[in-house]
C-alpha cells in the first residue's frame, strides 16, 4: 500500500463528522496496514495523523467555545443587578433601626415576569431597585415572597420598560460531575457583570447559612465572590444553580429552586421545606444492627428523636428503624443513591415534598416490617430560630419581652447559654421569651440588672408564646403580677401602676406602641 493511498484514508476519515479520530487512531486492523508501509514512510504516516487530529481537536474546541459564548450571550441580557437599600433592626430594643446602608447584589429573569434573587440579598430590606445590564436605568422592585430556609426571593419590577427585550431564563437539571459551568453576576468591585467559568465537583446536602436548614446543595470550583449572591449559573442556556452567601463555591440546585417556585406558585406564599423532623443514627456498626434484629442484607438508619409537634410523632417511635422512605431503601450510612453512585442524605426525600403530601415510610420495629403514611407539613424546627425575621417584642412597667433567638445570645456576651439552640419545641406554638433591656423607672427599681432572663411564668401560669405572655399580663386581675424568670428570679409589680407608667415609659422613650 503506498502512502498516497494511505493519505487519502486518513483524509475521508478525518473530513467524516461522525467518526471519532480516537476510535481510528485505536484501529487494529488500520495499525497493522499502517505497520506495512516500508521505506521509511512510517514517520510521514504518523506525521499525517498527528496534524489531522490537531485539525479535528481545534475546530472541536472552536465549536463548544462558540456554543458556550452564544449561550453566555443569551443570558447576560436576563441577568439584574439588585441594590438594597436596608435597615437592621436593633437586637435589644426592636423598635429601633440601624443607619440605613446599601447592598448590592444579582438576580435574573424567570418566567411569569419575575426576579428570582437570593433572601440574604434583600434581607431587612427598606427600597429596592434593580438594573439591566448594559442600562443606566435603575427601576424600583418589590419583595413577592421570601422563603429563608432555601435563601431565595421572588422580586416584582411593575414597569413595562423594564421587561422589554428581557428575556425570562429556563431551569435545567442538576449537571454530572465535572459538566462546565458559568456564574454570572455583579460581584463587589465593579459596576459590570461578570463571567466564572468552573466545573461541578459534587452534589450533597449542606446547612444553608440563611438558616441552618440541611438541603441540597452542588459545589464548583469557580469563584464566586461578593456580589454574586442571587445571580444565576447556567450550563448550556439553562440555569442549573444560584449562587448564594456563606459557603464559597456552593450553590443552590434546581430542584430547591423549583420546590420553592412551585409552593409559591400554588399558595401564593411560601409555606416551607417539609422535613421529616427525626433526629437519627447511622447503623453501620455490625453489632447495632444485629440487636435491631435486622436481617442479613437490611440496612437503614435509628430513630433517636421525634419532634413533639409534627405528624411523625403519631406514627413512628424511638427505636424504629427506617427501611426505606417511597420505596427508597436507606443506606447504613443514612444516605440513599441519588444518581448512578451519588449518594446523598435521607432528608433529601422528604424535603422536595410539598407541604400536605403524603410519604411512605416503611420502618422495623421489634423486627417486625411495617408501612406508615405520614402526612408532611412545615413545622417549627427549633425552640431558638437561627435567625430573627421579624421585629415582635413587648412592653411593660419598662421591661422589653421578645422570643429568644441566635442574635440574642450573641448580642448577649455570654449570658445566655448557647446550648439552647439544640432544644426542639413542645408545643405547636412555643418560644422561649426573655427580657432584653429593661427601660429605667420608678417602677422597675432594683429589676434592672435583670436582662437576658427567660421569663418562665406569669401569675403561676407557664409562658408559651409571646401572645401567651401579652394575654396572660393583660387578664390579671390581683393587685400584683408577679413574673417567674430563670434562675429563681422574681419580679413583683402592682399591676395597676405599672399599667400606668407603661404609657409614660413609651412617650418618653418615643416608642410608638407597646407591641410590633
Amino acid at each position: 500500500m503506498s502512502l498516497w493511498s494511505v493519505r487519502i484514508v486518513i483524509t475521508r476519515f478525518c473530513n467524516s463528522s461522525s467518526t471519532q479520530v480516537p476510535r481510528f487512531l485505536s484501529s487494529p486492523f488500520l495499525l497493522l496496514r499502517s505497520t506495512s508501509v516500508r521505506n521509511n514512510l512510517l514517520p510521514r504516516f504518523h506525521a499525517s495523523i498527528s496534524r489531522c487530529c490537531s485539525s479535528v481537536c481545534v475546530d472541536s474546541r472552536r465549536e463548544s467555545t462558540h456554543t458556550e459564548n452564544s449561550a453566555i450571550d443569551s443570558a447576560l441580557d436576563s441577568v439584574v443587578k439588585i441594590f438594597c437599600f436596608s435597615s437592621e433592626p436593633d437586637v435589644a430594643e426592636p423598635w429601633k433601626n440601624s443607619w440605613v446602608g446599601l447592598a448590592t447584589g444579582s438576580g435574573f429573569a424567570i418566567f411569569g415576569r419575575r426576579i428570582l434573587t437570593n433572601a440574604h440579598v434583600v434581607e431587612d430590606h427598606s427600597y429596592l431597585q434593580v438594573k439591566k445590564h448594559g442600562s443606566p436605568t435603575k427601576y424600583r422592585a418589590i419583595v413577592e415572597a421570601v422563603g429563608d430556609e432555601c435563601d431565595l426571593a421572588i422580586l416584582a419590577v411593575d414597569n413595562e420598560e423594564f421587561w422589554e427585550d428581557l428575556n425570562p431564563l429556563e431551569l435545567g437539571d442538576i449537571p454530572s460531575i465535572g459538566e462546565t459551568i458559568f456564574a454570572l453576576g455583579y460581584p463587589r468591585g465593579g459596576d459590570t457583570i461578570s463571567v466564572t467559568k468552573g466545573i461541578t465537583s459534587r452534589v450533597e446536602l449542606t446547612n444553608y447559612c440563611q438558616s441552618s436548614t440541611e438541603l441540597l446543595t452542588i459545589q464548583i470550583d469557580a469563584t464566586v465572590k461578593h456580589g454574586n449572591s442571587g445571580g444565576p449559573v447556567i450550563m448550556g442556556n439553562k440555569v442549573v444553580g444560584v449562587a448564594f452567601q456563606g459557603l464559597p463555591r456552593y450553590i443552590i440546585p434546581t430542584p430547591v429552586i423549583k420546590h420553592f417556585l412551585s409552593v409559591v406558585e400554588k399558595n401564593g406564599y411560601y409555606i416551607g421545606f417539609d422535613l421529616p423532623d427525626i433526629s437519627c443514627q447511622a447503623m453501620e456498626n455490625s453489632q447495632i444492627r444485629k440487636n435491631f434484629k435486622m436481617n442479613h442484607g437490611m440496612s437503614g438508619i435509628l430513630i433517636n428523636e421525634i419532634n413533639l409537634v409534627s405528624a411523625a410523632h403519631k406514627v413512628l417511635k424511638k427505636d424504629d428503624v427506617i427501611l426505606a422512605i417511597d420505596g427508597v431503601p436507606i443506606g447504613n450510612d443514612e444516605k440513599f443513591v441519588f444518581r448512578g453512585k451519588e449518594r446523598v442524605n435521607f432528608n433529601h426525600l422528604v424535603s422536595m415534598k410539598k407541604p400536605g403530601e403524603t410519604g411512605l415510610f416503611k420502618v422495623l420495629r421489634d423486627g417486625r416490617e411495617h408501612e406508615f403514611k405520614i402526612s408532611l407539613n412545615s413545622v417549627q424546627q427549633r425552640l431558638v430560630p437561627v435567625r430573627k425575621f421579624d421585629t415582635n417584642c413587648y412592653v411593660f412597667a419598662g421591661f422589653i419581652f421578645v422570643p429568644l433567638s441566635k442574635p440574642n445570645i450573641e448580642n448577649s456576651s455570654g449570658a445566655i447559654c448557647d446550648c439552647t439552640l439544640k432544644r426542639r419545641p413542645q408545643k405547636p406554638v412555643h418560644e422561649i421569651i426573655i427580657i432584653s433591656q429593661v427601660l429605667w423607672d420608678v417602677i422597675n427599681v432594683g429589676y434592672s440588672s435583670f436582662k437576658n432572663l427567660q421569663v418562665k411564668k406569669v401569675n403561676g401560669e407557664e409562658v408559651e408564646s409571646m401572645n401567651h405572655l401579652r394575654r396572660l399580663i393583660k387578664k390579671c386581675r390581683t393587685e400584683d403580677l408577679r413574673l417567674d424568670l430563670e434562675k429563681g428570679k422574681v419580679i413583683v409589680l402592682n399591676y395597676k401602676s405599672a399599667r400606668k407608667e407603661t404609657s409614660l415609659i413609651l412617650e418618653r422613650h418615643r416608642i410608638p406602641s407597646a407591641m410590633s
